[in-house]
C-alpha cells in the first residue's frame, strides 16, 4: 500500500464523525467507486486561437443556404480514394509567431462521380500556402485533363476550402488535389494538438490528435465525413530522439536534415480503407511495453516513468485475451497488423477508438495497484474493452452519417461488458449493465425533450448538432435488447464481414438480420426485425408495462417522468412498441409473451394469488407497474426472502417504483416501502440502485427541513450492512475478496469507531479504495490550511488517478470563498488542465454549498466558457445538467429561462438539448416537491420511531 498524505488527528476525527451521517455515506459510495463512466465522452473541447485564414468571398450568413459551400454536408460529386499526407509538428515555440505550429503537405486522390466545376473539401483553421496563386493544385490522373483553377477561398462558417474551376471535372475520372499548409499545434484538445507534462523536472511536449467527430479538417484538408472512406499514406517528420506513431506500422525510419534542422522521418504502412475521424498521429518521447496476439504486436504507450513503474501492465494483460474474445465473437480476425494504445496527459474524451492507435486519458489506461482503487481498475478494464470492440463495429464497419451514431456507440457500450467479463470472469461485470446503462438512459429517455436513437439526417448537420448526438441515448439505449432477442453473438457475427471496410445504416442491419432469422434453425419472431426494432429506434422514449393480476390484463403506455409535459415530436408508431415480456410467477420462470399493441392483451396466466415479476433480468427496455395487490405480494417477498427474486430485478423493482412515483403512476410511499427490505440486502447492485434514487430526495431536500429525517432513515437502514462487513472483514482487518464487496465495504467503514478508524487510516496507511472518501471528508471538515495542503498534493501528484481523486475532493470544502477560488482555478489551464475544466465545475456544483456559486459563475462567464470550452464537447452538456440538477423552485426556473434568453445570441452548442432538459426537469421538480415533501417527511419520521 502507498502512503496517503498526512492529516491531523483533529481533522481526521472531524471528517470521520461527519461521515456518520447518511448523506455523506451516499455521496461516499459514488465517490469511492470512482467509475467515471462517462462513456460517451469521446468528444474534444472546442478550439482556441485560430491562425489567420483567407476570408470567404461569399456570404455565409444567409438564412437559407443556396450555394453548395453554404451547406454543412459535402456535395455528392466527389469521392476520395487515397491521401498522401506528410506532417511536421514542432515541439518548441516558433520564434516569429510565439506559437507551437505544424506544417504539412497533403495530396488527395478523388474520383469524380458527377460532372462538376466545383471542389468543396473540408478545411478549418489552416493557413494554406498559395500554389500558382491559388490555395491548391489540381492534377488529372490516368489521362484525365484537369481544369485550371478560377478562384479559391476558405468558407469559414461551414469549414470548407472552395475551389471554383474554369472547366468541369468529368464523371468517372480521377484527379489529385495537392495542398501545403501550416496550422497551430494548439492546446485545444482537437485535431492535431499538443499535450504538455512535467517529468524529471522538465517540461515535455507531445503532438497528438483527436479527429472525432469533425476535427480531421483542422489537421489537413480532407473530405471529413464518415462515409468518405479512403486509404491513408502517412509520413511524420519529428525531432531526433522522439518516436512517431500512427494507425499503421512504421515501415521506414530515416534521419535527415531539413532547412538546417536534424529530424527523423517515419513512414507508415498504408491504412485500410477508413474514415477520417479514425486517423491518429502522435509524436512523443514515450516508452512502451509489448505483448502479442497471433502475429500482431500489442503495445501500451505512456510517459516513461509510468511505464517504468508498471502502470501499463494491467491494460496489456487484459488486451490480449479481449482481442481473442472479440475475434471469436465477431467471427472475424483482428483486421490490422498491430494494436497500439497510448495514455495521454491531455485528452478530453475518456478514450478514442482510432484504428490501430487508441488514445486514452491516463486514468482510463494506466493502473497503479499501490495507489489506484478497485474502481480505477474496473474503469481501465471496461474502457479498454469498449475501444477494442470498436475495432470491428465502428471501424471495420462504420456508420454512414452521425444521425446513426448509436450503431457505433450503442453496440460498443454493450459488447464492452462481454469483453470485460471474459477478461475478469469473477467480477460479474455484466450485472452492472443495469446501473451503468439502463437506469442512466431511462432518466433521459423519460423526458419529453428526448430524441429517437436514429434521427433524420437533416436534423444532424452542424458540428454542434453532431456533438450533441454523443449522449446517453446513443450510448446506452437499445442494442442490448436486440442482442437478447436474437441470441448472444448472433448480431455481430452476421453483420461485420458483410460490410467490412464500408459504411452502413440501420436498415441494412435489419435486412441481414431478418435473412439470418429465416435461415437459422430454432429462430422465430412474431414480427419482422424491421417491425420490432424500428419502433425502438425511430421513436423516442419507452413504455411502462402495466400488469393487472386481478384481471389478467397487460397494457403499455409511453412513460413520461412528468406526465403533464407536452410531447411535440411526432411518432410514426403513436408511441407504442413491440414489447418482449419475460416474466416469472411465484419464483418460477414462465414462457415469454409479446405485447404488440397499446390496448394490451388478456393473459389468464398472470392472474392468481402468487406474485408476478415481469422484465425478468431486465431483458427488455421498459418499466413495469402492477396492481396494488401484486405490489404488496412483491414487497412481502422482498421482506420474507429477497434472494428468491433475481439480483438485477431487485435493483429494478426499486428503480421502477421510484420513477413511477415521480411520474404519479403510484404513490411516493409505495416507492419508499421498496427500501424497507434493504436492511437485509447484502449485494451491491440493489443498494446502489436504491442510493441513486434516494439521492434524488437528497437533491430536493438538502436545503430544507426534510433533510434531517431522511438522514436518520438512511442511517437506520444501512447500519445492518455495516455490521455484516465488520464481520466478513474480521473487524476491518482484511480486505473482502469479492469485487463488489470491496466496493461496498468502503462506505461502511465510516460507521466504525472513530479512534480505530483514525489509527488504521491515518497513522498507518490509507487503502487506495478509501482515499477518495477520506480526502473528501477531511477537506470538508477542514479550512484553508487543509485545502491548500491538498491542493499542493494535487499539483505534485504524478499518478493520474491520484490527481483525479484529489481534484474531485477539493470540491468538498464547505468554505464558500475557497469554492469560488477553485471555480476561478478551473478556467486557468496553468492550474487545471483544459480536459478537466467542466468536470471540476461539476464537482463543485455537486456540493450543496457550491451549487449556487457554480451557477452564478457560469452565468457570469458563459460567453467565455462557451467560446473556450463548449463548441464541440460532449462533456459540455454535462455542465448544464450538473449545475441545475438541484433546481426545484420557481425562482430557479425563472433564472434558468432568463439564462436561456440572455445567451440566445451566444448559443449553447452541444448543450442546447441539455438546457431544454434542465428546464423540463426543474418544472417537474417544483411540482414533485410541492406534492410530496410533506408525505415523505411523515413516512420517514414514522419509520424512524
Amino acid at each position: 500500500m502507498a502512503k496517503g498524505f498526512y492529516i491531523s488527528k483533529n481533522m481526521g476525527l472531524a471528517g470521520l464523525l461527519m461521515g456518520t451521517v447518511a448523506v455523506v455515506i451516499i455521496i461516499a459510495l459514488a465517490a469511492v467507486y470512482d467509475k467515471e463512466k462517462t462513456k460517451n465522452q469521446n468528444k474534444p473541447v472546442d478550439g482556441v486561437a485560430m491562425l489567420t485564414t483567407a476570408s470567404p468571398t461569399t456570404s455565409s450568413t444567409l438564412s437559407t443556404p443556396k450555394d453548395p459551400w453554404e451547406h454543412y454536408r459535402l456535395p455528392d460529386s466527389l469521392s476520395p480514394v487515397s491521401y498522401n499526407i506528410t506532417l511536421w509538428p514542432r515541439l518548441v515555440v516558433n520564434a516569429s509567431t510565439g506559437l507551437y505550429i505544424f506544417t504539412g503537405q497533403s495530396a488527395v486522390v478523388f474520383q469524380c462521380k458527377k460532372d462538376t466545376d466545383l471542389i468543396v473539401i473540408h478545411c478549418n483553421k489552416l493557413n494554406l500556402t498559395l500554389l500558382n496563386g491559388h490555395h491548391a493544385r489540381l492534377t488529372g490522373l490516368d489521362g484525365a485533363t484537369a481544369p485550371t483553377v478560377k478562384t479559391s477561398w476558405l468558407q469559414v462558417k461551414t469549414e470548407y476550402l472552395v475551389i471554383q474551376l474554369n472547366g468541369k471535372l468529368t464523371a468517372g475520372k480521377s484527379y489529385r488535389l495537392s495542398t501545403d499548409f501550416q496550422g497551430e499545434l494548439a492546446d485545444d484538445l482537437k485535431g492535431f494538438y499538443r499535450s504538455e507534462y512535467t517529468e524529471d523536472g522538465g517540461k515535455k511536449v507531445v503532438a497528438t490528435s483527436q479527429m472525432q467527430a469533425t476535427f480531421a479538417r483542422k489537421a489537413f484538408p480532407c473530405f471529413d465525413e464518415p462515409a468518405m472512406k479512403a486509404v491513408f499514406h502517412i509520413t511524420l517528420i519529428h525531432q531526433r530522439g522522439t518516436v512517431a506513431l500512427s494507425n499503421g506500422r512504421d515501415v521506414e525510419t530515416v534521419n535527415s536534415t531539413i532547412d538546417g534542422t536534424e529530424v527523423t522521418m517515419t513512414r507508415f504502412e498504408p491504412t485500410k480503407r477508413m474514415s477520417t475521424y479514425l486517423l491518429a498521429f502522435i509524436v512523443s518521447d514515450f516508452d512502451h511495453i509489448t505483448g502479442s496476439i497471433e502475429n500482431n504486436n500489442v503495445r501500451i504507450w505512456a510517459r516513461r516513468k509510468a511505464i517504468a513503474e508498471g502502470h501499463g501492465n494491467y491494460a496489456l494483460n487484459v488486451t490480449g485475451p479481449m482481442l481473442k474474445f472479440f475475434e471469436r465473437y465477431y467471427n472475424a480476425s483482428y483486421p490490422l497488423s498491430k494494436s497500439d494504445q497510448i495514455a495521454l496527459p491531455d485528452f478530453n474524451a475518456g478514450a478514442m477508438e482510432n484504428w490501430g492507435l487508441i488514445t486514452y486519458r491516463e486514468t482510463a489506461l494506466l493502473y497503479d495497484p499501490a495507489i489506484s482503487s478497485v474502481g480505477n481498475k474496473e474503469r481501465v478494464l471496461t474502457v479498454v474493452a469498449h475501444e477494442l470492440a470498436h475495432m470491428w463495429f465502428g471501424n471495420l464497419v462504420t456508420l454512414r452519417w452521425w444521425n446513426d451514431l448509436w450503431l457505433n456507440e450503442g453496440f460498443a457500450s454493450y459488447v464492452e461488458y462481454l469483453g470485460a467479463d471474459y477478461a475478469e470472469p469473477t467480477w460479474n461485470i455484466k450485472e452492472q449493465t443495469i446501473l451503468n446503462d439502463v437506469h442512466k438512459v431511462f432518466a433521459v429517455d423519460a423526458l419529453a425533450s428526448s430524441h429517437p436513437l436514429s434521427r433524420k439526417e437533416e436534423e444532424v448537420n452542424q458540428p454542434d448538432e453532431i456533438s450533441e448526438m454523443f449522449n446517453t441515448i446513443s450510448y446506452s439505449k437499445v442494442l442490448y435488447v436486440l442482442e437478447n432477442l436474437l441470441q448472444q453473438g448472433f448480431l455481430c457475427s452476421r453483420t461485420s464481414p458483410t460490410f467490412a471496410f464500408n459504411n452502413t445504416v440501420y436498415s441494412d442491419l435489419w435486412d441481414h438480420l431478418q435473412k439470418a432469422v429465416l435461415t437459422t434453425p430454432g429462430m422465430s419472431l412474431p414480427h419482422t426485425v424491421h417491425d420490432i426494432m424500428n419502433r425502438w429506434i425511430l421513436q423516442m422514449g419507452f413504455p411502462v408495462v402495466t400488469i393487472d393480476t386481478a384481471m389478467g390484463h397487460i397494457t403499455q403506455k409511453h412513460f413520461l417522468l412528468d406526465p403533464d409535459s407536452v410531447v411535440d415530436r411526432p411518432s410514426p408508431y403513436n408511441y407504442t412498441w413491440l414489447v418482449p415480456i419475460k416474466w416469472m410467477k411465484g419464483g418460477v420462470e414462465r414462457e415469454q409473451h409479446w405485447l404488440l399493441q397499446e390496448t394490451g392483451i388478456s393473459n389468464a396466466s398472470v392472474s392468481g394469488s402468487e406474485w408476478v415479476l415481469a422484465n425478468l433480468n431486465v431483458s427488455g427496455y421498459y418499466r413495469v407497474n402492477y396492481d396494488m395487490d401484486n405490489w404488496e405480494r412483491l414487497l412481502n417477498q422482498l421482506t420474507t426472502d429477497h434472494t428468491v427474486i433475481p439480483l438485477i430485478n431487485r435493483a429494478q423493482i426499486v428503480d421502477d417504483a421510484f420513477n413511477l412515483a415521480r411520474a404519479k403512476v403510484i404513490n411516493t410511499t409505495l416507492a419508499l416501502r421498496t427500501t424497507r427490505y434493504l436492511s437485509q440486502e447484502r449485494d451491491y447492485i440493489p443498494w446502489e440502485s436504491a442510493l441513486r434514487n434516494l439521492n434524488y430526495y437528497i437533491l430536493m431536500f438538502d436545503r430544507g427541513q426534510a433533510y434531517g429525517v431522511l438522514q436518520g432513515y438512511l442511517k437506520m437502514q444501512i447500519t445492518p450492512l455495516f455490521e455484516y462487513f465488520r464481520t466478513i472483514t474480521v473487524d476491518w482487518t482484511r480486505v473482502p475478496t469479492g469485487h463488489n464487496d470491496q466496493v461496498n465495504v468502503i462506505v461502511f467503514l465510516l460507521f466504525n469507531d472513530a479512534d480505530f478508524v483514525f489509527m488504521q487510516l491515518f497513522i498507518d496507511r490509507i487503502h487506495p479504495n478509501l482515499k477518495k472518501t477520506v480526502y473528501c471528508n477531511a477537506i470538508a471538515a477542514g479550512g484553508v490550511e487543509e485545502w491548500d495542503f491538498a491542493w499542493q498534493m494535487f499539483k505534485n501528484a504524478t499518478v493520474a488517478t491520484e490527481a483525479a481523486k484529489l481534484r474531485s475532493s477539493l470540491a468538498c470544502t464547505k468554505v464558500p470563498w475557497l469554492l469560488n477560488r477553485y471555480l476561478d482555478y478551473s478556467l486557468d489551464p496553468a492550474k487545471i488542465r483544459k480536459q478537466d475544466c467542466t468536470s471540476t465545475i461539476n464537482y463543485i456544483a455537486g456540493n450543496v454549498v457550491g451549487m449556487p456559486l457554480a451557477w452564478d459563475f457560469i452565468r457570469a462567464r458563459w460567453n467565455y466558457i462557451y467560446t473556450e470550452y463548449g463548441g464541440g464537447s460532449f462533456s459540455f452538456s454535462n455542465l448544464i445538467n450538473s449545475v441545475t440538477r438541484r433546481f426545484s423552485t420557481e425562482f430557479e426556473l425563472k433564472q434558468l429561462k432568463q439564462f436561456k434568453e440572455d445567451n440566445a445570441r451566444v448559443g449553447f452548442g452541444s448543450g442546447t438539448l441539455a438546457l431544454e432538459q434542465a428546464i423540463e426537469r426543474t418544472t417537474a421538480n417544483i411540482k414533485w416537491v410541492a406534492e410530496n415533501q410533506e408525505h415523505v417527511m411523515k413516512w420517514l419520521a414514522n419509520e424512524c420511531t
